[in-house]
């Protein structure tokens, strides 16, 4: 092979290499992932979560304590719901112990549910292989 045909060569494939990173960095980039749903009391409930330290029992997102169910979609699940999370966290359980939080503090807690709730699914049970090698949920 000839040095022109090499670098001809070697030109198509830097070429290529370029494109195809900028088509995976810039594609999807304009996707809402949730800030638009955040509102002032989920910011609140965000930190009352993180000074109450709640992801050392819980999961978020399947990220988290394992000695607490997964909450991500706790809003949204059949037979539960804003009501049944309020209970919890008013009273406790044998389990999770009564934090004596603030009827603000829950609320602002239960608008946070509501938010993860709208931006996470947990567990993701079906995935998708791309073309690209990135993993969806189907």
């Amino acid at each position: 092979m000839s040095l022109i045909s090499k670098r001809v060569v070697f030109g198509a494939l830097a070429f290529s290499f370029f494109m195809y990173s900028y088509f995976v960095y810039t594609t999807g980039t304009a996707i809402d992932k949730g800030e638009n749903l955040m509102n002032e009391a989920s910011k609140k409930g965000k930190l009352v979560f993180q000074k109450y330290n709640c992801i050392a029992c819980h999961q978020i997102y399947g990220l988290g304590g394992y000695m607490g169910p997964d909450i991500t979609n706790v809003i949204s699940e059949n037979g539960k719901g804003a009501i049944y999370a309020k209970a919890f966290l008013t009273s406790g359980t044998k389990r999770m112990p009564n934090l004596h939080l603030s009827e603000d503090e829950i609320n602002e807690l239960l608008a946070y549910l509501t938010y993860i709730d709208k931006t996470g699914i947990s567990p993701v049970k079906r995935f998708k292989i791309n073309y690209d090698g990135t993993v969806s949920e189907n």
